[in-house]
């Protein structure tokens, strides 16, 4: 060891000697700065996304198989044990088969919101909203406003309530305004019928399959087009200086399982709920609307051609053929109008009231899935849905305000019926635009 003219040389050399050797931990600040590198990242924090939405298919299809297979099972036990008649066909035809067209979908459900309550517990949503405030201030608004349609992707209603954090009273507006463009879980389940049924299940790289870039695709759309929109607003109807955005980042952390869990649950209860609830009574109408006026059965046709005739001369299909007008440039049948009627109720409807119309054109001594029932030919050739029809009702469902909840939450929070009628009026022009524009590029 050296010598030294004073202690104080000594303990010098020595920090000098202990920080060669000693190996330093990576900080959590460090850590959280490497973290950051990769989830937004502009390439790898794309990637992560997409494994986000690629995941809901792969993870929950297991588990969706088995249900189904449990419905079609008590669909057939239901049938061939009760006599048949009136209240045997509402119960098989109506009930199981429109409330089970829509609980199918509670693996997704439980996969979305699992994702979206990790990302939000381990802190990343907070670094989301500091990131997008430089877009969100391209559209007049700040980051809190992010926030709030962040929460929309789980259902609009909290989302719109959520703005009542957002101190500046135009950008409020504007976000209430467009917050049901985010792709809540409602929509879910259209969008995973339609997919499954007309996106091949192709690999794309990896894992990673274009039934997966699709649903990211569509939530992309939703989410993009509610911040135009919102310029468009803030640039225009509800011109207006935005407040900074002061937001605290906190570490990033592990969430606790227990809690995720308990949310998730408490989401897949009001699912549930609606199911049993809005969707029970919404299938038990569509089923009478469907088979009244009754028709006597004719022994010279098949069992389905007898209910094609029977639905085709039904108080339903009045109702469907009188929108033909406003839907058919969209590519939408009677059928599909049926549904859309439907999905102001709820969304979900929309699958349980297209798998009672859809379900005659097959045989129906076996309960088949409806998105295998859409992808199946008949001996023409012909699907039920043609893919143009497909692709712009995905893109209506995107953009249309086909919630009446949604609407009363908007009049409740705005004091108003102006905004609320405002909403549904340019919503759907957007909605019908859009699906016709993508309508004629999908049949050329």
């Amino acid at each position: 060891m050296p010598s030294f003219d004073s202690i104080e040389k000594r303990f010098e050399w020595a920090d000098k000697i202990f920080n060669k050797v000693l190996r330093h931990p990576i900080s959590e600040s460090n850590l959280t700065r490497q973290i950051d590198r990769i989830l937004l990242h502009p390439v790898l924090g794309l990637i992560v996304f997409l494994a986000f939405f690629q995941s809901i298919f792969t993870w929950a299809a297991p588990a969706m198989d088995l249900f189904s297979e449990w419905v079609s099972q008590f669909a057939n036990y239901c049938a061939a044990a009760l006599p048949p008649g009136f209240w045997t066909n509402l119960l098989c035809d109506g009930i199981i088969r429109g409330v089970g067209a829509v609980l199918v979908f509670v693996p997704q459900i439980a996969v979305l919101f699992t994702l979206i309550f990790f990302f939000e517990a381990s802190g990343y949503m907070a670094r989301a909203a500091f990131v997008i405030d430089r877009l969100m201030g391209w559209a007049g608004l700040e980051g809190r406003c992010f926030i709030s349609l962040l929460s929309s992707y789980a259902c609009a209603v909290p989302g719109i309530m959520a703005t009542r954090s957002i101190p500046s009273p135009r950008d409020r507006l504007a976000t209430i305004l467009v917050a049901p463009f985010t792709t809540c879980s409602a929509r879910l389940p259209v969008y995973a019928v339609l997919i499954s049924a007309f996106i091949p299940d192709a690999t794309l790289w990896g894992p990673f399959t274009l039934q997966g870039l699709t649903l990211m695709a569509l939530y992309l759309l939703g989410g993009v087009s509610a911040i135009v929109f919102a310029a468009i607003f803030k640039h225009g109807l509800l011109r207006g200086a935005s407040l900074p955005f002061f937001l605290e980042l906190p570490p990033y952390r592990f969430p606790s399982f227990k809690t995720i869990v308990v949310q998730v649950v408490d989401r897949l209860k009001v699912f549930v709920k609606d199911a049993g609830s809005v969707i029970l009574v919404g299938s038990i109408v569509l089923w009478l609307l469907l088979n009244f006026p009754h028709h006597e059965y004719n022994d010279t046709l098949t069992k389905t051609q007898n209910k094609q005739q029977q639905i085709e001369q039904s108080y339903a299909a009045d109702l469907g053929h009188s929108l033909e007008p406003i839907f058919d440039p969209l590519g939408f049948d009677w059928k599909i109008n049926i549904g859309i009627i439907g999905s102001f109720a709820a969304r979900e409807l929309m699958i349980s009231t297209m798998a009672q119309v859809y379900a005659v054109e097959k045989d129906d001594d076996n309960f088949v899935g409806f998105a295998k029932v859409l992808s199946q030919e008949d001996e023409n050739g012909v699907r039920p849905i043609s893919f143009a029809s497909a692709m712009s009702l995905l893109v209506f469902f995107v953009y249309a305000l086909l919630c009446l909840s949604t609407v009363a939450v908007v009049k409740r929070e705005t004091n108003s019926w102006r905004w609320p009628i405002f909403m549904l009026t340019y919503m759907f022009a957007v909605a019908w635009v859009a699906s016709f524009i993508t309508y004629r590029l999908a049949l050329a």
